[in-house]
């Protein structure tokens, strides 16, 4: 056996995110398959102990019982050789629960026993009036259980009762022992390593599938000698303590990185922090040691548009053009030929919203800052789809700072032209007005011609760069909807909601640097999620390789490792 090499190089594959899981069903099969444990020629070989226990039965013998069903035929690995392959309905009596209506539920009784009630401890009992439970349904402490139905890979298996007197449902079958060739522990391994099997011969849809009866007694499980059943339980206990310890383990190592970069998050987020500078430091090079999972790289990308957007991410230049006058430029221009409505006539001004801007920035309303807000064509839209014409963006299309042109619908040209209102040209911005609300994109250079509809469109941004506007929106937006400031439910965006939404505007040339900042941070991000994913696929292909490897038949013909 080469499970030693597993365990040699534990500490390569112990952050493969379902290595713990794997290594459980890894034991199992050593455990079912005569490899957990070394056999010992003193041992009464399995021939012996059923004929033994056989002696005597009125039923056909073993031999005539397991040829008589087409259905049967032996798992694709061979066993040691004083082991034996028999049907679970040769040993086992399967007698079916009890059939209950939501009626039948009392306050009080005596507890039903339903499949989850088998595989979550913390899961509550339904209870019935003891005098409608036949004896037969009685289970108590050391019964054991067959589900036979659920959901693949949570319900289905073997289990040994041991919460007291109960009642099982119909889905539950009681096993009376018929010889005495399997220690209760042992078998309760040896069905639960035939799960694959089990799951395969059930019937039913996505959700709960079912194996019947007759399916499930001509299920073939491996007999070892009695002598080393008794010694796979206790190796089995054993290392199923140590997956409990690593187990642990790794859940404690996740717990002390997910507090340090939360701890770091919260601080970076907290514009008025006087130790901000180092903060930052600290963040930008020690997260991506702390960062082990896509979720957390999230969370970071997060953080950095909050700091862009907060004035946060790179200093201020006193030779800037102050944002302010930026504003009442394009405002004399507006002036001169208003295009759409005025959004913010009458309104206050949006100074002092949030946070206190840096020298330098103005808070104004994001109408205040592009030629026009409108919104995405609303009307029927079943018969203008073509195959070939002008894209037609929907939701589906836009992501938070990224146009996804999967999905990507196309229009007649004809029909842009009716509905021009709502054409889109390289540089709009596009926000999500239901579902994911306010996430936005910029439309790239690659679509010289649009249109769209259900999306509120930010035309021909002019004092904000279209990148920038993406971030605050991607990054702030939800702030405002939370709390009230647009007037809007967290479900659902209009046009007003985003034209006269509060805006923190930096000087044009520091939004030049903000943006290039971002880009290059955020590529980092990419760099550490690409190294995440490839760290995690070697892990994987190590430990599938170590797997199949320990797995593997004295002849290295090589099987195919656990899943």
């Amino acid at each position: 056996m080469n499970a030693e090499r597993l365990l040699a190089h534990y500490h390569e594959i112990a952050d493969a995110p379902d290595a713990i899981a794997r290594l459980r069903r890894f034991v199992l099969d050593l455990a079912v398959r005569g490899k957990l444990v070394p056999q010992d020629a003193g041992d009464e070989p399995a021939s012996e102990l059923l004929r033994r226990s056989d002696k005597g039965r009125p039923q056909a013998s073993f031999k005539e019982s397991r040829t008589d069903n087409n259905e049967t035929s032996d798992p694709e690995y061979d066993l040691p050789a004083n082991w034996l392959w028999v049907r679970i309905g040769d040993h086992l009596e399967l007698i079916n629960g009890m059939a209950f209506k939501p009626t039948d539920w009392k306050p009080s009784g005596i507890k039903i026993v339903r499949i989850q009630n088998l595989n979550r401890p913390d899961a509550p009992f339904n209870y019935c009036d003891p005098t409608m439970v036949r004896d037969r349904f009685l289970i108590n402490d050391g019964a054991f259980l067959i589900s036979w139905s659920g959901t693949p890979g949570t319900s289905f298996g073997a289990f040994i009762w041991e919460r007291g007197e109960a009642v099982l449902n119909q889905h539950i079958f009681r096993c009376d022992f018929r010889l005495n060739a399997f220690d209760p522990l042992y078998l309760r391994l040896a069905i639960n390593g035939r799960l694959d099997e089990m799951i395969a011969k059930a019937h039913g849809g996505v959700g709960l599938q079912h194996i019947t009866k007759g399916k499930l007694e001509a299920l073939l499980i491996a007999l070892p000698p009695l002598a080393e059943q008794c010694r796979i339980v206790v190796k089995f206990d054993e290392l199923m303590r140590l997956c409990d310890r690593l187990e642990a383990a790794r859940g404690d190592r996740e717990s002390v990185r997910d507090r340090l970069e939360a701890a770091s998050l919260t601080r970076l987020s907290a514009p008025d922090s006087e130790t901000f500078q180092a903060d930052a430091r600290f963040a930008l090079d020690a997260l991506p040691a702390l960062t082990t999972r896509p979720d957390q790289i999230q969370q970071l990308r997060q953080t950095i548009l909050k700091l862009a957007v907060f004035g946060k991410l790179v200093p201020q230049d006193p030779k800037d053009e102050p944002a302010s006058e930026l504003l009442d430029k394009l405002l004399a221009q507006k002036s001169k030929g208003q295009r759409g409505r005025d959004w913010t006539a009458g309104m206050s001004d949006a100074r002092g919203q949030m946070f206190k801007a840096p020298v330098g920035w103005a808070w104004t309303r994001i109408a205040d800052t592009c030629e026009r807000v409108t919104v995405g064509y609303v009307g029927p839209m079943k018969d203008q789809y073509v195959d070939i014409g002008i894209p037609f963006l929907r939701s589906q299309n836009v992501r938070a700072n990224r146009f996804r042109e999967e999905g990507l619908i196309y229009i007649s040209p004809h029909f842009h032209k009716k509905i021009i209102k709502s054409a889109l040209v390289p540089g709009d911005v596009v926000v999500v007005r239901s579902g994911n609300v306010g996430t936005a994109c910029v439309i790239p250079e690659t679509i010289p011609e649009a249109n769209c509809s259900d999306l509120v469109v930010v035309q021909r941004p002019q004092c904000v760069l279209p990148t920038f506007l993406c971030f605050y929106l991607n990054s702030l937006a939800a702030l405002h909807v939370e709390a009230g400031s647009v007037g809007v439910a967290l479900t659902h965006f209009n046009t007003k909601s985003v034209a006269t939404m509060p805006l923190p505007l930096p000087p044009l040339a520091e939004q030049h640097r903000i943006v290039a900042k971002v880009d290059s941070l955020v590529a980092l991000c990419d760099r550490l999620e690409a190294n995440l994913t490839a760290t995690a696929a070697t892990r994987r292909r190590l430990l599938d390789a170590l797997l199949a490897e320990a797995l593997a038949p004295t002849d290295d013909r090589k099987l195919e490792a656990a899943e």
